[in-house]
C-alpha cells in the first residue's frame, strides 16, 4: 500500500525567520537536538532550509558574523519541497534525485512538517539498520 508524505513525516518543526542569526539557529537546533531548520518569510511562506552542516559550511567556515548574519544569507533556497498530499515514493525519488536528505512539507506554500530519510527507512523498511539508527534518541 503507498502511504502519503503526511503518514510518515516529522510533524513538529522548528522554523526561524529570515533575518534570524546564525547563532540563533544554532541555538535552535542545541536546544531541541536537531540537525535542521526551516527558514521562513514574514508571512510564514517557506524560503529555504538550514542544516547543521550549512552553518559549519556556508557560516563559520566562510568566516560570517554568527551574530550579524542572518539565517537567509546561506539557506538552502529554493527548497526542494513537497506538498502534504504527496506520495512517499515522490519523496524517495525526490531525495535521489536531488541528493538531499531532508524535504520541508507545505501546504499552501507554509510547512507543515518535514520529512528525513529515516522518516523514509522506517517507513518502508522498519527492520533495517537506518530505520532502527533514525529511531534512537539523539545524542546530547
Amino acid at each position: 500500500m503507498t502511504q502519503q508524505i503526511k503518514d510518515v513525516m516529522t510533524k513538529q518543526i522548528h522554523s526561524v525567520r529570515r533575518d534570524a542569526t546564525l547563532r540563533a539557529v544554532a541555538r535552535v537546533m542545541k536546544d531541541h537536538k536537531i540537525g535542521a531548520v526551516l527558514v521562513t518569510q514574514a508571512d510564514g511562506s517557506l524560503l529555504g532550509l538550514v542544516t547543521d552542516r550549512d552553518l559549519v559550511v556556508r557560516g563559520m567556515a566562510s568566516d560570517r558574523d554568527l551574530d550579524k548574519t542572518s539565517v537567509a544569507e546561506i539557506c538552502s533556497t529554493p527548497p526542494v519541497k513537497l506538498d502534504l498530499t504527496a506520495m512517499v515514493d515522490d519523496a524517495v525519488r525526490l531525495m535521489r534525485e536531488r541528493a538531499v536528505r531532508r524535504i520541508p512539507v507545505v501546504a499552501d506554500g507554509k510547512p507543515v512538517g518535514i520529512i528525513s530519510i529515516g522518516d523514509l527507512a522506517r517507513a518502508k523498511d522498519p527492520g533495517s539498520l537506518l530505520a532502527q539508527i533514525s529511531a534512537a534518541p539523539p545524542n546530547e
